[in-house]
């Protein structure tokens, strides 16, 4: 495999290791044009005239997911329009720091993979944090981010090990079954207005039918912003915040966190399946930009920035924060690759977190329309748990019957949520959980099933 491009680019032939040596020899080389290390794209250096507009389109992709993530949220804990203000404020925060600590990194502590990623507060992050927060308490939610940011950080050293438990099959039925507990939660969000609801559907749907590019990606927040100018236009009242122009977060917005380690059982499944998704990311990020993929070096880097920005968003009351690639079809399509274009827009993103108008005008957002657009979210996330699945061959039998016993023992508390009331606190805190209880379903189905279920043909082993 040929080595990874250098991280500096700006080395040079045999002066720059004469000078690494501290050799006389440094001070008599002359650097030929053929000496030179070029700069490789993901470490140039752009013009700020240059940069400026491009990490603003960065922007536009990643702004729609913390907006949409924060204000469904807020609505469904029933916060406060200063306490959804300072949540906003904190995640868009977070956000930035997240998406520095990627694009820049901090070698001395292997932070950051120096890759154009951003970090956002992911979709199925999202969903679990308000089931925890909906059976437990967001106090407990809280505790929950933390404890599974400090685990995050204590499994990475077995990375190479873990990732194996969580193939394509176990995700997307994870991932099938976060989207339809959200589903259930998010969906009595729109019976205070239907029309509202429904309008912010329709406009969701009409942009993403008549956008392109980067502005597709954000048909989400044109469809909140549609449907509260429907809902401004027929008369809904809207609940804003006061305050000052430029604000700091407030930490712990729920009180002291509380610490439940069984609750707290759905967000640690999440975030070792994380470091797996990770691993998609970094081969993905790594051959847009032109960069030798290296999951070994950057997984562990990109998991370790995760679990950094996760503990403040333990503190700040928000859900954990994830490494996206999002961004990865601007790049693409502006075949600009720098990293110092994605660390422009995590500047922009501190600076609109900290721009408290901005964040109350958000705030105030009415619920039908949130929870129109959490709709759309999580279909999207089911949707994508579907079509992970079906890169799988479901028509051998031990696939199959992983995907369907997974999917029966994370559906049941959906159905049946009263089938568990008989149980020790710690039974139901784990079954009671349609994802938590499905996604170890799963994980431990696939592994038993790999092992000693039969052998898979040649064409299912393709």
């Amino acid at each position: 495999m040929a080595s990874p491009v250098p991280e500096t680019g700006t080395e040079t032939g045999t002066a720059a290791r004469a000078a690494d040596d501290g050799s006389p020899a440094a001070d008599a080389v002359v650097p030929t044009a053929e000496a030179v290390s070029p700069v490789a794209p993901v470490d140039e250096r752009l013009p700020l005239p240059r940069l400026a507009p491009l990490a603003f389109q960065h922007l536009l992709a990643g702004v729609a997911a913390p907006v949409s993530s924060v204000i469904l949220i807020a609505t469904t804990l029933s916060l406060s329009a200063s306490q959804t203000a300072s949540l906003l404020s904190a995640t868009l925060v977070l956000c930035g720091i997240g998406a520095l600590l990627q694009s820049l990194g901090v070698k001395a502590l292997r932070i950051g993979a120096r890759l154009p990623f951003l970090m956002l507060p992911g979709g199925a992050a999202v969903a679990i944090f308000l089931q925890v927060a909906k059976e437990h308490g967001p106090a407990t939610a809280s505790g929950s981010v933390l404890i599974a940011s400090v685990f995050l950080l204590l499994v990475l050293p077995f990375y190479g090990r873990l990732v194996r438990y969580f193939p394509p099959l176990v995700m997307g039925t994870t991932v099938v079954l976060i989207g339809i507990n959200m589903i259930k939660i998010t969906s009595p969000m729109i019976a205070s207005g239907p029309g509202l609801g429904f309008a912010t559907l329709g406009i969701t749907a009409l942009f993403f039918l008549l956008m392109r590019g980067v502005w597709r990606q954000m048909s989400v927040l044109f469809g909140l912003v549609g449907g509260t100018v429907v809902a401004a236009v027929s008369g809904t009242t809207f609940h804003m915040a006061q305050g000052a122009a430029f604000a700091l977060p407030d930490p712990f917005p729920y009180g002291t966190p509380h610490f439940d380690l069984l609750a707290a059982v759905p967000l640690l499944v999440f975030a070792l399946a994380s470091l797996a998704e990770a691993t998609g990311q970094t081969v993905l990020n790594s051959e847009a930009v032109g960069r030798t993929p290296d999951a070994a070096r950057d997984v562990p880097r990109i998991s370790r920035a995760d679990a950094v920005a996760s503990l403040g968003a333990g503190v700040f009351g928000t859900s954990l924060m994830v490494t996206s690639a999002e961004n990865i079809g601007i790049v693409q399509l502006t075949r600009v690759r720098s990293r110092f274009v994605t660390a422009g827009a995590g500047v922009l993103l501190i600076a609109c977190g900290l721009i408290s108008p901005l964040t109350r005008l958000l705030a105030a957002i009415p619920e039908p329309v949130v929870g129109a657009a959490g709709l759309i979210i999580y279909a999207v996330i089911a949707t994508m748990g579907f079509g992970m699945l079906s890169r799988e061959n479901l028509s051998h039998g031990t696939n199959g019957i992983v995907v369907a016993l997974a999917l029966c023992v994370g559906l049941l508390p959906v159905f049946a949520p009263e089938m568990y009331a008989g149980l020790p606190v710690w039974a139901r805190t784990v079954f009671g959980s349609g994802v938590a209880a499905g996604a170890l379903a799963a994980v431990i189905l696939a592994a038993v099933f790999s092992r000693l279920g039969p052998p898979q043909d040649k064409g299912d082993a393709a």
